[in-house]
């Protein structure tokens, strides 16, 4: 559980877990006993009960271990956190505790097919009703580019409760099961051959009024403190050893290999790409001390989604142009499954930069709302 993970190796929690060897069983159940799923969380939720400053200690010492995430879960990385700030003690005691148990997969839908970067134009409908078992809502409409949706049991979303309202009035935050009725999945295919993205859609979807978090039409507030979480989820992946390639150790064997000039070139660009990626840790940790330290740091969280996606693609970019033709591969036996494996997370990473906000709408928000420069 110390070795690099790949792909296929990440335990997703949820109610089709599963493990590959009895070592990642261990590690799944070890750190679920010890509350090491969320370190910092209430022993009541099923959290380790440590103070911040604890809790960041376990994670730091997980990362100088290159130990693995226990288990991937969106819900525990991003959800959470918002539901023991403004959930109900139901709501809490309902979602928290089987994310603890690693038993409930949650995926996020916010954008829709005419509703991206401008997601205040958001159309799925929420009409509340009075019926037999209660009150609902009953949901119509559609969600794109939602992460594993066709593997996930809950998400949490944004729907349209007030449509007379202005935009980001009417809108609230509900949670619906995924395998409630009138839920249907497409995944969407990708250049990468991988399809992690799905189209989500509700067709008259009851979902009880008590998974309405925070108070309704008031659901843009509540995704504004979720997206907060959502770059502290994005280093996770970083951190925890999720599939990426060591720049360096890809890039030495096509080094020496290189004209002379040209290898200079590019270990002058490799030497660059080194410096920010360790400059960007270093920033992560003085973030994260800030936001122990209860100060705010949603201006940093935005520059740091923009900074970190950029570097990937460029990463990305120059090891394809390091490898040449052989970073181009993408099947047969005269290419290494590692250069098969390069071409294909450098068309992935062409995701990064519109996934959770396109670097072009985030230079805008820092623009506006970091800077404070005028419109």
């Amino acid at each position: 559980m110390r070795r690099p993970i790949v792909a296929e190796e990440m335990v997703w929690g949820g109610s089709r877990l599963q493990f590959q060897n009895e070592d990642q069983r261990l590690w799944f159940e070890r750190c679920r006993e010890r509350g090491w799923f969320a370190p910092g969380w209430p022993r009541e939720y099923g959290g380790g009960g440590l103070t911040p400053k604890q809790a960041r200690i376990v994670e730091e010492e997980m990362a100088r271990l290159s130990c693995r995430q226990p288990q991937y879960n969106l819900g525990v990385w991003m959800l959470g956190p918002v539901l023991l700030e403004v959930g109900t003690e139901e709501q809490k005691r309902e979602h928290l505790i089987p994310m603890m148990r690693g038993e409930r997969r949650w995926c996020q839908g916010f954008s829709e097919p005419n509703a991206g970067s401008d997601l205040a134009s958001l159309k799925t409908s929420a009409r509340r009703v009075q019926d037999a078992d209660g009150e609902a809502y009953i949901v119509n409409g559609s969600k794109i580019w939602t992460s594993y949706g066709d593997q996930a049991d809950w998400m949490y979303a944004l729907v349209r409760t007030d449509a007379s309202a202005r935009k980001q009035q009417g809108i609230s935050f509900v949670l619906i099961d995924m395998h409630a009725p009138g839920v249907s999945v497409k995944p969407i295919e990708l250049i990468s051959g991988k399809s992690s993205f799905c189209e989500v859609f509700f067709d008259n979807v009851r979902v009880p009024v008590r998974q309405l978090v925070g108070p309704e039409g008031e659901g843009w507030a509540v995704a504004k403190k979720l997206l907060q979480h959502e770059r502290a989820a994005m280093s996770k992946f970083a951190e925890g050893g999720a599939p990426s390639h060591d720049a360096l150790a890809v890039a030495r064997p096509y080094l020496q290999e290189a004209a002379p000039a040209q290898a200079a070139v590019w270990r002058d660009r490799l030497a660059a790409q080194l410096m920010d990626a360790h400059a960007f840790a270093l920033t992560h940790q003085r973030v994260t001390a800030q936001a122990m330290a209860r100060q705010d740091v949603s201006g940093p969280a935005a520059i740091m989604k923009l900074v970190q996606t950029e570097q990937e693609v460029a990463k990305y970019e120059l090891l394809v142009q390091v490898m040449g033709l052989n970073g181009l591969s993408w099947e047969g036996e005269d290419f290494t499954a590692l250069e098969h494996d390069i071409c294909r997370q450098w068309l992935l990473t062409k995701t990064y930069t519109i996934g959770g906000g396109t670097s072009e709408v985030q230079l805008n928000i820092i623009a506006k709302r970091v800077l404070g420069l005028p419109a």
